[in-house]
């Protein structure tokens, strides 16, 4: 009876793993991390033998082909002096998806502009206060500032509906500015991309506010100052 347990149990083996190796649109993979709240974007073969790297609604994630083992984290490449792959994975799809949003931006232009940023915000945020009141030292510098709504709370707080209502304001500038210095919002509604702004930071990685995207997709976490900002946009 043993013997035939464990007949059962290595075929039964077997058989996954062939369903997993035999299913080219990684159907079975997709719907296990649907299972689990990570809904697939795009499924490739990654650098490691054997492993696939899957872009989701919650960042970037690797899973073995055979669908039994899930990693999420930085792979980093040590022939080529610790270059991290997962970091140039991300890069590219954020610099993709950048673009889904260039029109529904709130912007604040330099008159010559060399370089644009954008910037997850949150009015809430302290640092995020503090990167807007130096807005004219940006801008002086050439550097056009783009905000995404990145509400801290989730989309189910009162951080969100302050985005909406920055947002669809007359003049979102305006009530950015008014926002910004703790200022009296005036609640609105309109048809609005605030939640698909969320995601897309919290799939690209973003975890806090301010968080920086550049035009090329490299995220860089944190306030910098107009000086600092510059110099790292320069070495890019």
């Amino acid at each position: 009876m043993l013997n035939k347990l464990k007949l059962f149990i290595l075929c039964s083996s077997v058989l996954s793993l062939n369903l997993f190796a035999a299913d080219k649109n990684h159907t079975a993979i997709k719907a296990q991390l649907d299972m689990m709240g990570l809904s697939v974007k795009s499924i490739e073969a990654s650098p490691i033998n054997n492993m696939l790297q899957v872009m989701t609604s919650k960042g970037l994630f690797y899973v073995s082909e055979d669908g039994e083992y899930l990693f999420h984290g930085s792979l980093f490449n040590l022939k080529k002096g610790l270059v991290n792959e997962s970091e140039l994975v991300l890069a590219k799809h954020r610099k993709e998806d950048l673009d889904k949003f260039s029109g529904s931006t709130i912007e604040y232009k330099a008159k010559n502009e060399k370089y644009v940023i954008n910037v997850f915000t949150d009015i809430t945020c302290g640092y995020c206060r503090k990167l807007h009141n130096e807005m004219q030292g940006y801008n002086d510098l050439g550097i056009t500032v783009r905000y995404l709504a990145f509400p801290r709370g989730g989309i189910a707080s009162q951080s969100y509906n302050d985005m909406v209502s920055i947002w669809c304001a007359d003049s979102p500038k305006k009530a950015m500015d008014t926002g910004k210095a703790g200022g009296r919002l005036t609640a609105k509604t309109c048809a609005n991309d605030i939640k698909e702004q969320y995601e897309f930071g919290a799939q690209s990685g973003v975890t806090g506010t301010p968080a920086i995207m550049l035009e090329n997709g490299v995220l860089i976490p944190g306030y910098r100052p107009p000086a600092d900002m510059l110099s790292a946009l320069q070495g890019v």
